[in-house]
């Protein structure tokens, strides 16, 4: 099965899209399941991930509604606020909801570059790795030093490495986030999503703005750790599903035919559906 291991969904008047503003007129309106269907289906893409968009638990639990009527979405990676004194009974009573595969903190939007480093989210990790639960890091290439710290101090905890850590391809930047890159792939118990490369690149962004970047993230991963994701409908404000599915594709042709399966779909469902979610295979 061909899963889409990151998109979202909102409407705008559950007003908690602080980041979702009129000056991203591609995307500042309603998206939904029925808006993402047909370019699931011109992708033969039969499972979904959905991903939370807004830092609240009221959020999570509207995603978490949605993919409860909805076959096609397999899991929903949410959100909590670690930063209060309860967040570990939070996150057991979130995880009571099957569906719920994963949490994200928006990292990249937190003032304190040092956030992932606070000794006070340790209990909290431990919480989500008892309830199987991943950890979608939503960095920038600067916390790539101190994701590598975290991941090292929770061995046991599932962390997916989410849009590559963003490098910043249009204005070539990107020296430390090659080398940061390569030395988290070295720790087993993270994986990176192969997504959001095209919101970082050139607005006219063509293969070759992209091809180096996500050579480097399939030779240092490798195709079992990689999961491809369309990052919907922000993807729409640079070039649309199309036109990144069929990109990634083109980069990806030389591998296996077991490896593209893998990076479009299996390790989506081994890494967020193994243990939690809709089962991918027992619902085709």
């Amino acid at each position: 099965m061909r899963i889409d291991a990151h998109h979202h969904l909102w409407t705008l008047a559950r007003g908690d899209y602080g980041w979702l503003t009129p000056a991203l007129a591609p995307i500042h309106r309603d998206f939904s399941l029925s808006d993402l269907a047909p370019h699931l289906a011109a992708a033969n893409i039969r499972g979904t991930i959905l991903v939370q968009a807004a830092p609240t638990e009221a959020e999570t639990m509207f995603l978490l509604d949605i993919a409860a009527k909805a076959q096609v979405v397999r899991g929903v990676v949410g959100w909590t606020d670690f930063d209060v004194a309860d967040g570990g009974a939070r996150i057991d009573a979130l995880a009571a909801h099957q569906l719920l595969v994963g949490l994200r903190p928006m990292v990249q939007d937190m003032p304190d570059d040092d956030w992932l480093l606070r000794p006070a989210l340790a209990p909290l990790l431990a919480a989500m790795a008892r309830n199987n639960l991943a950890f979608d890091a939503l960095v920038l290439p600067r916390h790539l030093p101190r994701l590598l710290r975290l991941v090292d101090d929770h061995p046991n905890l599932q962390f997916v490495l989410d849009h590559c850590a963003k490098p910043r391809l249009a204005t070539g930047e990107t020296a430390e986030w090659y080398r940061d890159v390569a030395l988290l792939a070295e720790r087993p118990n993270i994986v990176c999503k192969l997504s959001g490369l095209v919101t970082e690149a050139a607005p006219d962004w063509q293969i070759t703005d992209l091809r180096k970047a996500v050579d480097h993230v399939v030779a240092c991963f490798g195709p079992h750790r990689l999961l491809w994701g369309s990052d919907w409908p922000v993807v729409n404000l640079a070039g649309g599903y199309k036109k990144w599915i069929t990109a990634a594709e083109t980069m990806l042709a030389g591998l296996s035919p077991d490896e593209k399966a893998a990076i479009f779909g299996g390790n989506a469902a081994r890494i967020y559906l193994s243990s939690r979610g809709r089962n991918a295979e027992a619902s085709c």
